[in-house]
């Protein structure tokens, strides 16, 4: 099946922002993000969206595996965004872009700090971003892998949920059309303010507000929101501690058990 992507008009409306910008849809890579950090350190540093339709090798956050259609027929979306990039402060990156991501996509969908967009208590998307350094230009690279269709839940950490339980007739070009200018808007006024302005929109979307969490680490207590650098903030029986997403992963905390 042939997958019409809409490359012209997405280049039409981000080129823009960024003059060199370019789109291109690949049949199949091993990851989108891998392919742009070779890229990236072999010199090619202009804006680029890359799509695509199939993925062997895609990458989650912790070195997981992201799994992309067996046979590229659009049950999921994946895609890089690649932009040399000059912050003054990284910090707070995956959340803004996933808060572009749901604010484009639909009310229902939340947060889960620090990089996954959820549905309910189902995963719906993750989000991967990588930087490299290329002379004094760090360009970065955010990769975003959408459900459109629902999925085999076989080997899945997380159950997941799919784009097409809120928006039946979502397509994967559809859903790119959709949330490629608000993202590339998103990592330029990230790129100019930083996370702290879109810290109440955060609020909005957090899923884990007001819920037990256990870390990585064994750390557990309430979440309470985010900071202005967009480090989680859990309340714990020692005070209010912060966790960056380096160090930890957060899940919700298991019920307790009655006797």
């Amino acid at each position: 099946m042939t997958v019409r992507w809409p490359a012209e008009a997405i280049w039409e409306a981000i080129s823009p922002l960024w003059p060199t910008f370019s789109v291109e849809i690949l049949p199949e890579v091993d990851s989108t993000n891998t392919e742009l950090m070779r890229r990236a350190r072999a010199g090619q540093l202009d804006p680029v969206l890359l799509v695509a339709e199939r993925q062997t090798a895609g990458r989650g956050r912790l070195g997981r595996d992201w799994k992309s259609d067996v046979q590229g027929l659009g049950g999921t979306l994946t895609f890089s965004l690649g932009v040399p990039l000059a912050p003054a402060d990284w910090s707070g990156l995956s959340l803004a872009v996933g808060l572009a991501v749901v604010e484009s996509l639909h009310p229902e969908l939340r947060l889960k700090w620090p990089n996954d967009v959820w549905l309910q208590q189902r995963k719906l998307a993750g989000i991967l971003i990588e930087t490299a350094s290329v002379g004094d230009v760090r360009f970065a690279v955010i990769g975003v892998g959408i459900n459109i269709a629902p999925r085999d839940a076989t080997d899945l950490r997380t159950p997941p949920a799919a784009l097409q339980e809120l928006w039946p007739e979502a397509t994967a070009p559809d859903v790119l059309a959709r949330v490629a200018l608000p993202l590339a808007r998103a990592v330029q006024r990230f790129a100019a303010e930083g996370f702290a302005p879109l810290r109440p929109a955060f609020h909005l979307r957090d899923l884990l507000y007001g819920q037990l969490v256990v870390c990585s680490d064994g750390v557990g207590g309430t979440a309470r929101g985010v900071d202005a650098s967009g480090a989680l903030l859990v309340h714990t029986d020692q005070g209010l501690l912060k966790i960056n997403s380096a160090e930890v992963s957060v899940r919700p905390a298991p019920p307790a058990t009655v006797p």
